[in-house]
């Protein structure tokens, strides 16, 4: 992604410099936060009881899976806000096939 930065910030008067912004990583404890947020809304909206432990294990897990088979597609999700909604379809994809193998 691609943004222009106004030429009062650039410090030349009349010039505008051209910057290219990093994507925006997901380290490992932002994972884990992430990843139990996502965990949670999936259990929330799955009507499932896991506990705080298996909903950040799926959160983490899911957002795997999510953006597997989402890049499979030629989708790709980055940074946090994306890292949770691919953990979210992840998560509420594995606790739909954990229901269905118990059956």
């Amino acid at each position: 992604m691609r943004f222009l930065r106004p030429a009062s910030f650039a410090g030349d008067i009349g010039r505008v410099k051209e910057t290219e912004m990093e994507d925006a990583g997901v380290g490992w404890i932002a994972a884990i936060i992430i990843g139990g947020v996502a965990g949670w809304l999936a259990e929330m909206f799955m009507k499932s009881n896991i506990g705080v432990l298996m909903n950040i294990v799926l959160g983490i897990v899911g957002a795997a899976v999510a953006n597997l088979l989402l890049g499979l597609i030629g989708v790709s999700l980055g940074g946090w806000i994306g890292y949770l909604i691919a953990g979210f379809i992840g998560a509420c994809i594995l606790i739909a096939l954990a229901r269905a193998i118990r059956r």
